[in-house]
């Protein structure tokens, strides 16, 4: 890493701040039935119209630029790390958005986050 290409630890635990913070704002969200959170695919109402969410957007954003910088200063984001794992499931046997929001809030709350799972499980 270049002397130019570092970043102090005020910048970085200012910049985890941020992201947890809107992270929770956008959890809340999408737990309440918001669609986009965990998928960068536009989503399409029933009359065919998109409903983007740029908040969202900017998160996952906000999160790769992140773990890219805590990965590089040797101090990973547990939180960002597991969001990221979270926005690459796809597929059948995804549980829907709010429901995985949901889950992920409950996690957090509890402190189970970054911490090993006892057993080999779904998140939701």
């Amino acid at each position: 890493m270049e002397p130019h290409d570092t970043i102090d630890t005020g910048q970085l635990a200012t910049l985890s701040r941020v992201f947890a913070d809107q992270l929770l704002a956008c959890l809340e969200e999408c737990a309440r039935g918001r669609r986009g959170l965990f998928s960068d695919i536009e989503l399409l109402s029933d009359d065919g119209e998109g409903k983007s969410w740029p908040e969202a957007a900017r998160l996952r954003d906000l999160a790769f630029a992140l773990q890219a910088i805590s990965h590089q200063s040797g101090e990973p984001n547990a939180l960002c790390d597991e969001f990221l794992e979270l926005c690459s499931i796809h597929g059948e046997s995804h549980p829907g958005e709010p429901r995985l929001a949901r889950s992920f809030l409950g996690r957090i709350e509890r402190g189970e986050v970054g911490a090993p799972a006892e057993t080999e499980r779904k998140p939701w």
